[in-house]
């Protein structure tokens, strides 16, 4: 008994497609993985300052203008705002430890008091072991536009993405 040749030419061809096809999907599905993950970093180095900023301003909600303004440095200790910022970034970043986190609050005190230009100053963590929170600040905010009347609390956050 003869086999046919479509029988015998057609063996192994679902293999050879899988073969050609599957490094290409591969690629794409890694690749979608590398994306949204991308996104959850962005995502949680634009949360880290904006919930930090919050909370130097509002600290636990209390009604007397001083007490409820937290402590800004001290990035070991648990009620301070750069904790805060370090702590948000621990959830997404794999070395969020090494990331800088500028803070600038009426705690630290003031530049240029009482005149139009006036500015919190700034301090900035370079990690989240940093107790003192004394390095050299990356840059120097402008001026709010409401001052003297208001001061602008501002939270900066530096990171480095490793590949």
């Amino acid at each position: 008994m003869r086999r046919s040749c479509i029988s015998s030419c057609d063996a192994g061809q679902a293999l050879v497609e899988t073969a050609l096809v599957l490094p290409i999907l591969m690629t794409l599905i890694l690749n979608c993985v590398n994306l949204g993950y991308f996104f959850l970093v962005a995502l949680n180095v634009t949360a880290t300052p904006r919930s930090s900023a919050e909370y130097s301003i509002m600290g636990f909600s209390a009604p007397d203008a001083d007490a409820g303004v937290p402590a800004v440095i001290g990035a070991g200790t648990s009620s301070t705002v750069a904790y805060l910022a370090y702590q948000d970034m621990r959830g997404a970043l794999a070395s969020y430890a090494n990331a800088q986190v500028q803070i600038c609050s009426k705690k630290l005190g003031y530049n240029n008091a009482g005149t139009s230009t006036q500015t919190a100053q700034c301090s900035t963590c370079t990690s989240s072991s940093d107790s003192s929170c004394n390095a050299t600040n990356s840059y120097t905010p402008s001026s709010d536009p409401e001052s003297p009347t208001f001061v602008l609390h501002r939270v900066d956050v530096t990171y480095t993405f490793n590949t």
